[in-house]
C-alpha cells in the first residue's frame, strides 16, 4: 500500500530482458535502505526488490505487468519515481493507492500557466475506468487530484515542487503514463455495471 507521495527518482542503469520478463536495475538515494523483498513503487507499480549492492538495486517486472503499464518502455537513464510501503501509523498525504496499475494514459498536450503547469490525458474508455472531478489519480505513482474530468479524459495540475521532484519535468505530449484509478471509484463503478 502506498500514498503516492514521490520520495526520489531511481535512474536505470541496467536492463536485462529474460523471456518475458525485464531485469531493471537502478541508482537511487534510496538503496542503501532497501532490503531484499521490500515492496517499492516504480512510477507507480509495485515492484519486488530482488538483489541490492552498496550503490543499486534491482527488481524484476513480469510480462502481465510490462502490458499494463510503461515499465516495458524504460530506457538506460530514466528517471522513475519511487515511493516506499506506506508506514500504517503515518499521515496519509497522499490517498490510498495499491501501486496496481490499471492502465496506461497518453499525454495529449502540457500547459504552463503562471507557475503551475496543466497535464491532459487520454487513456482507453473500453477497460471501463472512470474520473470524477476533484477525486484522486494516481499518474505515474503522484497521487493527483483531477480537474477537467471527461469521458476517457481528464487533467492534473502540477505545483513547481511536485513538477522538479517528479519525472513530471521529463513527460512530453505523447508520452506514456501509468495510471491508477481511485480505489474507491472503481468499486463503485463495477458495482453499478454488475447492477445496470
Amino acid at each position: 500500500m502506498f500514498t503516492g507521495i514521490i520520495e526520489a527518482f531511481g535512474k536505470v542503469i541496467d536492463l536485462k530482458k529474460d523471456q518475458g520478463n525485464l531485469h531493471i536495475s537502478l541508482e537511487s538515494s534510496l538503496t542503501q535502505e532497501l532490503k531484499i523483498d521490500q515492496s517499492l513503487a516504480h512510477n507507480g507499480v509495485c515492484l519486488t526488490i530482488v538483489n541490492t549492492t552498496a550503490d543499486q538495486y534491482s527488481v524484476t517486472s513480469i510480462q502481465e505487468t510490462l502490458e499494463k503499464s510503461n515499465l516495458g518502455t524504460v530506457k538506460m537513464g530514466d528517471l522513475i519515481n519511487l515511493e516506499r510501503a506506506m508506514i500504517m501509523n503515518s499521515r496519509l498525504d497522499g490517498h490510498i493507492v495499491q501501486g496496481h496499475v490499471d492502465q496506461i494514459g497518453f499525454c495529449t498536450k502540457i500547459d504552463y500557466r503562471k507557475g503551475s503547469w496543466f497535464f491532459d490525458f487520454e487513456y482507453d474508455q473500453n477497460q471501463k475506468n472512470i474520473t470524477i472531478e476533484k477525486g484522486s489519480i494516481c499518474v505515474n505513482g503522484v497521487s493527483l487530484t483531477v480537474v477537467n474530468s471527461r469521458q476517457n479524459q481528464f487533467s492534473v495540475a502540477i505545483i513547481p515542487y511536485t513538477y522538479e521532484h517528479t519525472n513530471f519535468h521529463k513527460i512530453q505530449k505523447g508520452d506514456t503514463v501509468n495510471l491508477e484509478f481511485d480505489m474507491i471509484g472503481k468499486y463503485i463503478s463495477k458495482l453499478h455495471r454488475l447492477h445496470a
